[in-house]
């Protein structure tokens, strides 16, 4: 599993998809400054990397979560990545949006599945884990039982790891914060006296770099 997640940190960087700027913090919507921002829906426009991403979750699935009856993607970025995984499972699928439709059939659940099934979730980038644990709470509140969630990569927070904790939801990933660190430092994207600064930030992202 190391290798994987080794490997899989080194091609996110290699993309794009995760951009590691220390001494010039990047803005996030939530307002944090961050020495960090990652894109997961860039490995979509690789075929080999999408393909790579589709096995790894679905090999989590098979290994960790067999009694999945359904895949259920987190919208918008793990849609697809959703719908990967459930066609090579053959399974059911749906995805869930932040909050219910203000239109129409008012739809927070798109698509449909068994009544009271085992759902998977599948999603792209776990950060403070809010919006992840709102979709599983939507899938419980429509009768589904969420049996776990699969993501491409997390940031570790502390914050989300006992979010996780308090809603019952076990998270599996196929690589993370640490790992893209690390790789970044052993191919020489950034220099070892960042090293430092990115764990730091890691510790209090909230509060990280404030004036």
């Amino acid at each position: 599993m190391d290798t994987l997640k080794k490997a899989f940190a080194r091609k996110l960087l290699e993309v794009k998809a995760v951009k590691l700027q220390p001494n010039e913090p990047f803005t996030w919507a939530s307002g944090w400054k961050s020495p960090i921002y990652t894109d997961n829906r860039k490995t979509l426009s690789f075929p080999e990397l999408r393909t790579m991403v589709k096995l790894a979750l679905t090999h989590m699935v098979l290994e960790h979560f067999p009694q999945a009856e359904a895949v259920a993607g987190v919208a918008t970025g793990a849609i697809a990545q959703g719908a990967l995984v459930a066609d090579e499972l053959n399974l059911p699928y749906v995805y869930v949006r932040p909050k219910p439709k203000d239109h129409g059939m008012g739809n927070q659940i798109e698509g449909e599945l068994p009544e009271g099934a085992k759902v998977i979730v599948v999603e792209d980038l776990i950060s403070t884990g809010g919006s992840s644990l709102k979709a599983v709470d939507a899938l419980r509140r429509a009768g589904f039982e969420v049996v776990g969630m699969v993501a491409s990569y997390t940031y570790g927070f502390p914050v989300a790891e006992e979010a996780f904790r308090e809603a019952g939801v076990e998270l599996l990933t196929i690589s993370d914060y640490e790992h893209v660190v690390s790789e970044a430092q052993a191919t020489g994207y950034i220099a070892e006296k960042d090293v430092a600064l990115l764990k730091e930030w890691r510790k209090d992202p909230a509060n990280w770099n404030k004036e």
